[in-house]
């Protein structure tokens, strides 16, 4: 494997480490994080997706 996918593989065991963390630490408000998500308009669920990418693309930016 060459570098660029060594980090992407790499990165994408982190990303699921992180999202794991909350369903097994707190599998009861984890269940209420996503009721709660479940109300929200896709206009509200669309911004926080686009403040995710815009935060991602900022640490990516700031750590290269």
């Amino acid at each position: 494997m060459e570098l660029g996918s060594d980090l992407i593989w790499t990165s994408l065991g982190l990303v699921l480490v992180i999202e794991g963390l909350l369903p097994f630490i707190s599998p009861a408000g984890w269940r209420r994080m996503f009721l709660q998500v479940q109300q929200l308009q896709d206009g509200q669920i669309r911004f926080f997706g686009l403040i995710c990418i815009a935060l991602g693309l900022l640490l990516l930016v700031l750590l290269a």
